[in-house]
């Protein structure tokens, strides 16, 4: 891997300088949203490479931290090179592969797969990417569970959640959470990503921390159960070798979903209320509900 420092270009000049020719193809869409990172699959001939420019430097750190940490891990993405160009902080990464669990039918192996390679993170030394003593435990989740509750309150009229699931969220105890463990903690579908050989990668790892393990597993489980069907879910349970009981699930589906509902607010306020995620705010009603039944 080596480092790289150039002069100051715009985004495009410099997926361009990077491409030496070859063919560019952006994969994420252009976002008008603060601090967002952008994604590019580089072919040169029959070969690919991913760029990844950060929208900040803390997030360009963070994960080459991470990275640096697991890169004996085998499910992690390969870096290549990294560089600095002007206020552009970006990665070179190995194509780990062209689909990804959101993308493709479901699956039930491939769900296992990832199930067993978040057990494989838990089970890692903590100490290779955080010297933190605690990081989020179940102090924190209480209080955040709350926290996220009240900021969801104030945007329920944008996207459409009612004050009778406000008021009920209120009442659902905060999910239980174990010991912190070396998580991820955006484990959804598309960010296992696969190869035409079936290997499966987790990218994007400028969030990992230490977190409960029900974090990770929960919000894998989840998603991939919306995107994928109850079976692919069963499957990432059947591969972590752990079932979580479906009240508790239902508890961290509400956590996840306020989360999801408050950030995607936060950074869509010019955004129509129609532009929140389809069927999020119905996914947030069905686990209130089953989180107090």
């Amino acid at each position: 891997m080596r480092h790289v420092k150039e002069g100051r270009l715009d985004s495009q000049a410099l997926v361009r300088s990077l491409a030496l020719g070859g063919t560019v193809q952006q994969l994420t869409a252009p976002s008008s949203r603060m601090n967002a990172n952008q994604v590019f699959r580089i072919w040169r001939g029959d070969d690919s490479k991913v760029l990844k420019i950060y929208g900040s430097d803390a997030r360009q750190r963070r994960e080459h931290h991470a990275l640096n940490a697991l890169k004996d891990w085998t499910h992690s993405p390969q870096v290549l090179e990294s560089g600095v160009s002007g206020d552009l902080h970006w990665i070179m990464f190995a194509d780990a592969g062209k689909w990804n669990l959101e993308t493709l039918p479901e699956n039930p192996g491939l769900a296992r797969t990832a199930g067993r390679i978040l057990r494989e993170l838990h089970e890692t030394d903590k100490a290779l990417v955080s010297n933190l003593e605690r990081g989020i435990d179940q102090e924190w989740v209480a209080i955040d569970f709350q926290s996220t509750l009240r900021r969801l309150d104030r945007y329920r009229s944008r996207v459409g959640v009612s004050s009778d699931f406000i008021e009920a969220a209120r009442s659902v105890n905060p999910p239980f959470a174990n010991e912190p463990v070396l998580a991820h903690t955006d484990a959804i579908p598309r960010n296992f990503v696969v190869d035409d050989a079936g290997t499966v990668t987790l990218i994007n790892w400028e969030w990992a921390t230490l977190a409960p393990p029900e974090w990770d597993l929960t919000r894998a489980a989840w998603s991939i159960g919306v995107h994928a069907g109850p079976t692919a879910a069963a499957s990432l349970f059947e591969g972590y070798g752990k079932v979580i009981d479906g009240v508790v699930l239902d508890r961290w589906i509400v956590y996840h979903t306020a989360q999801t509902l408050v950030n995607h607010t936060e950074n869509n306020m010019s955004t129509h209320p129609s532009n929140v995620p389809t069927g999020l705010v119905d996914e947030f009603n069905r686990a209130v509900l089953g989180a107090t039944s």
